[in-house]
Formats: structure tokens, C-alpha cells, sequence
């Protein structure tokens, strides 16, 4: 397998994850921190096409949310996420809720299918080659080299593309 055919979302959560875990989170904290990076990014995404109207009121939130410990970020491919620490460990926010891991691996398995093992394998293999301070430098870069290629503007949103695992592959070298 070669190529597959995926939308850019689960492709970017799956790298966020790999890239998380190279830095030192492990796999639920990875989870929850890749799941919290494509969704902003796709907030972003979004609002630049005009598919979603411009965030609400910027008023001062607390740090401190009811039931978990103080928000703090942390940056994966050059985006500071929202995050906090639980007893489970490092938890990404989605509307001032910890993104649960077990639902981003189903996330994931459903949008790979069969493919995931393989494609989370080349990532990894991506991610080694080069030092965890390179990777947090380049990893958005790398991701923009490899993501699937969709159509510009509104006709590329949510459209499915074409994910080369060898230029991964070539990436590494």
C-alpha cells in the first residue's frame, strides 16, 4: 500500500499524535493533544472560507475550571492547545472539556480503517529521524509536504485526497 485515499483532518490528528508522543506525552495524552490540534486547525480553516462566523466574545475565561486543574498550552506543530492536567495526566480542551483519548483512537481507527497501523508506522519512523527539538520546529512544515492534496477554497472542505505513504517514507531519509 502505497497510497490511501482520507481527508486531511484524521491525517493531521494522526500526525499530531505521533509528533506528541516523540515529545514526550504518552499515547492518551498524544490523543487528546492530536484530536485538539486538527480541530483548531479546522476551526481556522473554516472561518477563513466563511463556513463558520467569527469566534465568540473574547471575555476573560478563568484559568481555573471547575473540577480541573489550571489551563496552561502546550505547543504541537507550532499551535499552543489549551490543556490541563487531570489525574490521568495532560488532557487537550474542547469547550473547557478534556478531549477524551479513547475517542480519538475510535476517531482514528474509523477514518483508517485497516491503514492506521501502517500509516501511524511510517509517521513514527518520520518522527525518529530527526531530534525531538527539529521535529517541534518542523513539524507543521513537514505535515503541509504530505498532507493529502484536496481542492482550494470551500471545494476542498471535507474532500478526501490522496495520502502518499513513500513520500512519508522519503521524508525520513
Amino acid at each position: 500500500m502505497a497510497e490511501i485515499t482520507v481527508n486531511r483532518a484524521p491525517v493531521l490528528t494522526l500526525w499530531g499524535v505521533v509528533v506528541a508522543e516523540r515529545l514526550g506525552f504518552d499515547r492518551d495524552e498524544a490523543l487528546s493533544l492530536g484530536k485538539c490540534l486538527a480541530g483548531l486547525n479546522a476551526q481556522t480553516k473554516g472561518r477563513s472560507l466563511g463556513i463558520y462566523g467569527p469566534p465568540k466574545s473574547a471575555e476573560k475565561r478563568p484559568a481555573q475550571k471547575p473540577g480541573l486543574g489550571e489551563e496552561f498550552r502546550v505547543e504541537l506543530c507550532g499551535r499552543p492547545l489549551p490543556a490541563v492536567r487531570t489525574p490521568k495526566g495532560v488532557r487537550a480542551l474542547i469547550k473547557d472539556k478534556p478531549i477524551d483519548p479513547e475517542s480519538t483512537q475510535r476517531y482514528l481507527e474509523a477514518k483508517f480503517g485497516d491503514e492506521l497501523e501502517p500509516v501511524h508506522k511510517v509517521m513514527s519512523q518520520l518522527a525518529r529521524a530527526m531530534s525531538a527539538k527539529e521535529l517541534k520546529e518542523q513539524a507543521f512544515s513537514l505535515y503541509e509536504k504530505f498532507r493529502p492534496e484536496i481542492p482550494g477554497g470551500a471545494a476542498g472542505w471535507g474532500a478526501k485526497g490522496k495520502l502518499d505513504l513513500n513520500l512519508i517514507r522519503s521524508l525520513a531519509h
